[in-house]
């Protein structure tokens, strides 16, 4: 945690500074006040002195006044601070989340990440405003409280150290018992957030299956949990206030007590054990104010360790230290010799993966599910990178190619199509801010979404949910391809993204897109024989490797695995006709 702090406190060391200051000030303001009171009581009241009363009485206003400008000043300037670096956390988090491959994505799970970035820099940011706006002042007010009252009457000190010891082991035992929930309630939290996401996410599925009961139960069960570790937490934290307090008044009662008896005994004056009094109430309010640090503290530590677990994660897709910016040609993909395997897995997805995509030409994918589709076209947009062999794009491998360059090439319209809340119109921009309407109704056209788009109540300007779940999914793959048609990239891939797509609609489709592509290199990933027969070449895949490579009529005599996905699928059509 120190060194979260250190890092993204530096920018602020003057604010900081500022704060100390001003909590210095008030602390010695609020210091003077009792000594202050001492002698309008001793020298004032006693001997009737009314002009020391009002110049005593006067300076108490004085500094009083000081104190309270002080403090607001601290509180100010402490929760710019923290304000400034809860938003520079926050955004370091979000650039190394960006940075991460979907490997590092996987590891630390959506739910988390976002609780992450969001309640765990909070309660590091609370540690960071309540250290500046009360806590700074404890330590001061503490050690000049314990001299002064030892000024005002050495004979009563004991009582300082009795009840400081007692209110720290109390505070203590306490912090001990809390520290390990802290860990647990951020892990429920995360718990929570995964089941909620996955219920929102999945709610069409939920209902098609009716099992609303119990995905009910689950979520109940997940809330249970972080309610019960909350309640533990409450418990411990309900019972150290009314130990403070019951300690801070115990306090009060013995110094009036022994305070008494030694004013009766002459050892002490009236003025002077008020004062003692004032400055055991300061003493132990410091400790009080502690306890909020000792409260805030040990889950701030476990959220910071938590913050930096993310920071620390080096992405496993690392962009070049001095990439390819300029490249010769436009729109060639190849892979040469390509092995991938996830981490941690037994063996490897693809296995010795070579062909050529050149510009102006198809190559499709096809092979049964789980032959390793999806995984060969990440590896071309460098969602991974490959564990063997080469993958080249313009023939300059994508490991050397600046990230942006190699992004600016490739038009992806992925498996699972996935729109942002805003409009049409952003959407379609999202790959070229600079597109003008005219771009956009045109990549429209070609994608076959034209006619859909202008029966939306505001065409281009219509709104589109988080998702695109106020769109069908033939609506929602058409708009991705649109997309990725207003970037006029050199490289296409379609990672099945016609599977929502009617016959009639995909044969249109794939017409409109010959004179869109001509320039580019297209790579389709697809599972009808029919959408992919008249491509230039075809990649037959089979347990990751490639068993058939050439054009369709070519695969139907020399592949049995291409004949048999070509005889099923006739077979299907027919039974289905």
């Amino acid at each position: 945690m120190l060194r979260l702090l250190a890092k993204y406190l530096r920018p602020y060391w003057l604010q900081i500074l500022l704060v100390c200051a001003f909590q210095v000030v008030a602390a010695y303001a609020s210091l003077s006040l009792p000594s202050l009171n001492a002698k309008i009581i001793d020298e004032g009241v006693a001997t009737g002195d009314t002009d020391a009363i009002w110049a005593n009485g006067g300076v108490m206003l004085a500094m009083s006044v000081l104190q309270g400008v002080s403090q607001i000043l601290a509180v100010l300037f402490a929760s710019r601070t923290a304000m400034g670096f809860g938003r520079d956390v926050r955004a370091a988090l979000f650039d190394r989340v960006l940075s991460f491959s979907t490997k590092e994505v996987n590891q630390f799970g959506a739910p988390s990440l976002i609780t992450r970035n969001t309640n765990d820099v909070q309660q590091v940011l609370m540690l960071v405003f309540m250290t500046g706006a009360m806590v700074l002042s404890a330590p001061i007010m503490m050690v000049g409280g314990i001299f002064s009252a030892i000024r005002e009457d050495v004979g009563l000190s004991w009582l300082i150290v009795a009840s400081v010891a007692l209110l720290a082991i109390v505070i203590a035992i306490l912090i001990v018992q809390m520290t390990p929930l802290f860990g647990v309630q951020q892990t429920r939290i995360d718990t929570i957030n995964r089941v909620l996401r996955e219920q929102l996410t999945g709610i069409r599925v939920i209902r098609a299956f009716v099992r609303e009961d119990h995905e009910r139960k689950r979520f109940a069960v997940a809330n249970e949990d972080l309610t019960a570790t909350a309640t533990h937490l409450g418990r411990r934290m309900m019972t150290l206030f009314p130990a403070v307090m019951f300690i801070m008044n115990m306090s009060s009662v013995a110094v009036m007590w022994f305070g008494g008896i030694r004013v009766d005994e002459g050892h002490m004056q009236i003025g002077q054990l008020t004062a003692f009094l004032n400055y055991l109430m300061q003493i132990l309010m410091s400790v009080m104010m502690a306890t909020f640090m000792f409260m805030i503290a040990p889950r701030a530590a476990v959220c910071a360790a938590r913050i930096q677990e993310v920071l620390q994660t080096e992405p496993s897709v690392v962009p070049p230290e001095h990439g390819v910016t300029e490249v010769g040609l436009h729109g060639e993909v190849e892979l040469d010799h390509v092995d991938f395997a996830y981490p941690g897995a037994a063996e490897a997805v693809l296995h010795d993966i070579s062909f050529t995509v050149e510009p102006g030409r198809t190559t499709a994918i096809i092979g049964s599910t789980g032959s390793g589709k999806t995984t060969l076209v990440n590896l071309i947009v460098r969602l991974f990178d490959a564990t063997g062999g080469h993958v080249l794009v313009d023939r300059v491998d994508v490991r050397e190619l600046d990230p942006d360059v190699l992004w600016s090439k490739v038009g992806l319209v992925p498996q699972r199509p996935y729109l942002f809340g805003g409009t049409v119109a952003t959407n379609l921009r999202y790959g070229n801010p600079d597109a003008t309407d005219e771009d956009l109704w045109h990549a429209l056209e070609v994608a076959q979404a034209a006619d859909f788009v202008r029966d939306l109540p505001a065409g281009l300007d219509s709104p589109i949910a988080q998702g695109g779940t106020n769109v069908s999914g033939g609506q929602r793959q058409r708009l991705s391809i649109a997309r990725a048609l207003v970037k006029k990239a050199d490289v296409y891939v379609f990672d099945d993204s016609f599977s929502a797509l009617d016959v009639a609609t995909d044969a249109r489709l794939r017409s409109a897109l010959v004179p869109e592509t001509r320039n580019a290199a297209v790579v389709v990933v697809a599972q009808r024989v029919s959408s992919i027969r008249h491509a230039d070449q075809i990649v037959v895949l089979e347990g990751g490797r490639i068993v058939g490579l050439g054009t369709h009529d070519e695969l139907v005599a020399s592949c049995p695995t291409y004949a048999e996905i070509v005889e099923s699928q006739f077979q299907n059509t027919e039974v289905a006709a």
